[in-house]
């Protein structure tokens, strides 16, 4: 294999010391088999367990190994973020470390990469030993973010892909905070293509995305995308004034023509709470833009690495986005 790297693989890790050793060796099999040049990039989103130092063992006889060791937990979508601001590679490959999704794979999405395609994302077909409310919640957002944007976001999709190098060079443009990589894979377009495929469970440890998590990344979904809940205001404040107005005249006709206005008035109470939950719940939507908004103000880095090892770091096109 010669020097220039041919595939990079961008592997976020958080607390999977008992599945990163079968992790290694699967990748290491699958793109032994490409008999091109690659190089593993293992991003340790602050674990408090041995993954990282077991990363860091493999890349002393390992020169394919490279670890990007931050120096606390800053989320799944900023260790991809990270990986591909490392990444030198023809074509990005990301893959979570727990092996859900099969590294086997990357072998069709190279093969569809070398037929023309710049993305190529893995689509469930089935999700294997997950609950029913993660498979009916998750099925439930997709469809959610996709009837509230005008971005085309694949359903059933999670982010292990491919990308060409043109597509990862046009994301390190984008150094927004609260990060949706699968949708910012999709906005930016090119030619994409979809493998479908089964979920596999676990291999060992547990999931990552617990409900807060899964909450937080599906706010980020749709406020990076869509303005249509903030809309949702004038439509349903609309609606609300009308049947409020279609009160008022129903009270007035009680005053005037009958001697029965004191029976409206526990109807009247409950329309009171219909609009005051509906303000309280507008300004909960404003509010998690506005705190968007703040956090692109701050200018931040996106993520602080406290040690590289397996190479020279990369220069990136956001220099902003990380401190070492």
């Amino acid at each position: 294999m010669g020097n220039q790297v041919r595939y990079s693989v961008i592997i976020p890790m958080f607390n999977e010391e008992a599945v990163i050793d079968e992790t290694y060796r699967r990748l290491k099999e699958v793109m032994y088999r490409t008999g091109e040049a690659y190089e593993l990039l293992f991003v340790n989103d602050g674990s408090k367990d041995r993954c990282a130092d077991i990363i860091r063992q493999y890349g002393v006889w390992d020169t394919t190994v490279k670890l990007i060791d931050f120096s606390r937990n800053f989320g799944h979508q900023i260790a991809i973020t990270a990986g591909m601001d490392y990444a030198s590679g023809d074509a990005v490959i990301i893959i979570d470390a727990d092996l859900q999704d099969p590294p086997e794979l990357i072998l069709s999405m190279i093969e569809r990469w070398k037929e023309g395609y710049e993305v190529v994302y893995a689509q469930r077909m089935k999700r294997n030993g997950e609950t029913w409310f993660k498979k009916w919640s998750a099925s439930l957002f997709y469809r959610l973010l996709r009837a509230s944007t005008d971005i085309s976001i694949p359903v059933d999709t999670g982010d292990f892909r491919l990308m060409d190098r043109k597509v990862c060079e046009e994301m390190k443009r984008m150094p927004e905070n609260n990060r949706f990589v699968r949708g910012l894979v999709s906005w930016v377009g090119f030619r994409q293509t979809a493998l479908e495929y089964e979920r596999d469970e676990r291999f060992a440890g547990e999931s990552k995305y617990p409900l807060k998590r899964m909450i937080k990344l599906s706010l980020d979904g749709i406020t990076s995308f869509s303005y249509k809940p903030l809309k949702l205001a004038g439509y349903a404040g609309t609606l609300l004034s009308g049947a409020g107005f279609l009160y008022l005249l129903y009270v007035i006709y009680l005053v005037l023509f009958t001697s029965e206005t004191n029976r409206g008035w526990p109807s009247l109470i409950a329309i009171m709470l219909i609009f005051n939950g509906f303000v309280l719940l507008m300004l909960g939507i404003m509010g998690e833009y506005i705190g968007r908004i703040y956090d692109e103000t701050k200018g931040r880095p996106l993520y602080v690495v406290r040690e590289f090892s397996g190479g020279e770091k990369p220069a990136t096109s956001v220099q902003r986005r990380t401190v070492e």
